[in-house]
């Protein structure tokens, strides 16, 4: 109630309490992160799209579900050319229990799903990395297996004092044993590969309200780890502090409403100056209140692209939020920037290394960088995505313009090219296909070739995204992407520098250095730069003058699109060597 100081209070017993001191931002959360555990690395695999499913059928449709509609979903997703990676089936893939309704869970699939097992091997099939299912806490007996009642005999399993009786115990590990033995090895072993766990706000207790949804989302956590033999993924929404150990966390059920879309990015970057920085939230909201919003939906992919995990799931039926059910336009909206994303994954998962050894989040305030700026303290919907971009959603309906601040240096427009000073707010015109994004002048951004889901080709090229200011560096982490072996050191990072001076610019690619051998790839480096070279010299050879972009894309040399003022350059070297590319 004052601004010159907090109070705190804890109810029933003494409070510890830790002081973290920056002095800056990033300090802070990573001595915090110290205490309370860094943010596992995902797969990488996991920096693409996340689908979920009501499978045909949500509540009170349950009856319209199928088998049949993941692998449809998935088959209509390869057709369109909308790249992803995991799938889930959210609630209604189980039966509903007498006991508890949809509140329980049993482990047994609704009598519309025939044949589970087929179904996940089509999905595999077609390329999807992970499918999981929705879980809730409480065990519900169905007719088959009869959980709760099992649960009951063996005497350990559920939590004694919770306000609903089949909560499992998530504090004992015997009680997590049996409950993966008899409960989740019953859709694991036909090819499940991770939960949502739902309902972590079941306990009444005081002194462990807060930490059981940190032990139920670490239980499966573990499991899928150790059995699916890769680093493990769990989808939960409850959380306390330390839950950016079990990653990642979804928004919650925010509505499909215009009202909802700006704090969902507020919460969002509240969460990762908490550290948390695996977080996301359903593009278009999660429940539609109101008539289908096509210019909302539009808009909110746009941000749900630039989240740290990108999720697309709605609950209402029969759309769901898949792209096409809005429109043409919406549809290449999503493929446009759901592909955007899947050349910056070097980009995403070298932050997300970042995020690991740091608990630097990919999505933060522009604050945390410009402290000293008080223009910066109260913007909630830029954010910086990474060191090097601004995105600016615009959170309003029918919104012609809107007013971007820029913090003080240059910046980039990245779709025109266009330079802005720093220190100033501009505002600018908003096309409904087009995200505002600026770069920051020095930014070094790697990218691969667009991909229908991760790795789906060799990482032949990489891209460097190069924006010249003075003295710059980046390093982009590489490892297998799946094991567990980066917690060992066995990863490589390879820096990148830029030296722009008054006559002259130098590009340096450093050896890759780490214990983890990247595959060989070369790099087409793209500069903004104001004035044509004379020459363009790698490693003391001087480069031939190529006639185009798409000259460029196939073959060793340099051209300059005197247009947008950009440099092209395709390097005869690859990363078996460091590269040095000096242009006059």
């Amino acid at each position: 109630d004052s601004s010159d100081y907090y109070s705190f209070k804890a109810f029933g017993g003494d409070l510890d309490y830790y002081f973290m001191y920056g002095p800056d931002f990033y300090t802070m959360i990573d001595r915090y992160t110290e205490l309370t555990g860094k943010s596992p690395m995902l797969p990488r695999f996991a920096m693409g799209l996340h689908v979920g499913t009501y499978s045909g059928g949500t509540w009170k449709n349950e009856e319209m579900t199928s088998d049949k509609y993941p692998p449809a979903l998935c088959k209509r997703l390869r057709e369109e050319g909308v790249p992803f990676d995991l799938l889930w089936l959210d609630s209604t893939w189980r039966l509903f229990n007498t006991t508890y309704g949809n509140g329980g869970c049993c482990f047994e699939w609704r009598n519309t799903f025939k044949d589970p097992k087929a179904m996940f091997d089509s999905c595999y099939a077609q390329n999807v990395k992970m499918v999981g299912l929705h879980i809730r806490s409480i065990l519900d007996n169905g007719p088959e297996y009869h959980l709760l009642d099992k649960a009951r005999e063996q005497g350990n399993v559920l939590y004694p004092g919770a306000k609903i009786e089949g909560v499992v115990n998530f504090f004992d590990p015997k009680a997590v044993d049996w409950w993966w033995e008899n409960g989740v090895m019953k859709v694991a072993s036909i090819g499940a590969k991770f939960v949502k766990t739902d309902v972590g706000g079941t306990m009444d207790l005081k002194g462990l309200h807060n930490i059981f949804p940190l032990a139920y989302a670490e239980a499966p956590y573990r499991k899928f780890q150790e059995y699916n033999n890769m680093r493990g993924v769990t989808h939960t929404r409850e959380g306390y502090a330390g839950i950016q150990r079990y990653p990642y966390i979804w928004a919650g059920d925010w509505g499909s409403e215009w009202q909802w879309f700006e704090p969902v990015i507020r919460a969002g970057l509240n969460i990762g100056m908490s550290g948390v920085g695996n977080w996301t939230h359903c593009m278009g909201g999660f429940e539609q209140y109101s008539p289908y919003d096509t210019e909302l939906y539009t808009r909110w992919v746009q941000f749900g692209m630039f989240s740290p995990i990108a999720m697309v799931f709605g609950m209402d039926h029969p759309r769901y939020h898949e792209p096409w059910t809005y429109g043409p336009e919406a549809l290449a909206n999503f493929i446009k920037y759901d592909s955007l994303r899947y050349t910056l994954i070097p980009y995403i998962y070298s932050n997300a290394y970042q995020l690991y050894k740091t608990a630097r989040p990919m999505m933060t305030p522009l604050v945390m960088d410009y402290p000293q700026d008080e223009n910066t303290y109260q913007l909630a919907r830029q954010y910086m995505f990474g060191p090097w971009m601004m995105v600016c959603p615009v959170t309003t309906k029918g919104a012609l313009s809107q007013h971007v601040y820029f913090p003080g240096g240059e910046w980039f427009d990245y779709e025109t090219g266009e330079r802005y000073e720093g220190r100033q707010y501009k505002s600018f015109l908003t096309p409904l296909d087009v995200l505002p994004v600026y770069i920051k002048a020095g930014a070094i951004i790697p990218m691969q070739p667009a991909m229908q889901w991760v790795d789906q080709h060799p990482v032949d090229v990489i891209t460097l995204d190069v924006y010249p200011s003075g003295i710059s560096s980046y390093e982009m982490y590489e490892d297998d992407g799946i094991s567990m072996d980066y917690q060992k050191g066995i990863g490589s990072l390879t820096r990148f520098t830029s030296r722009l001076a008054d006559d002259s610019w130098t590009f340096t690619a450093d050896k890759p250095v780490g214990k983890y051998k990247p595959v060989r790839h070369t790099y087409l480096v793209k500069a903004y730069l104001q004035n044509a070279p004379q020459s363009v010299i790698e490693n003391g050879k001087s480069l031939p003058v190529l006639s185009s972009v798409a000259d460029a894309d196939r073959n060793t040399g340099w051209f300059y699109d005197t247009e947008h003022k950009r440099l092209y350059v395709k390097t005869a070297g690859d990363n078996r060597q460091k590269i040095e590319i000096v242009v006059q």
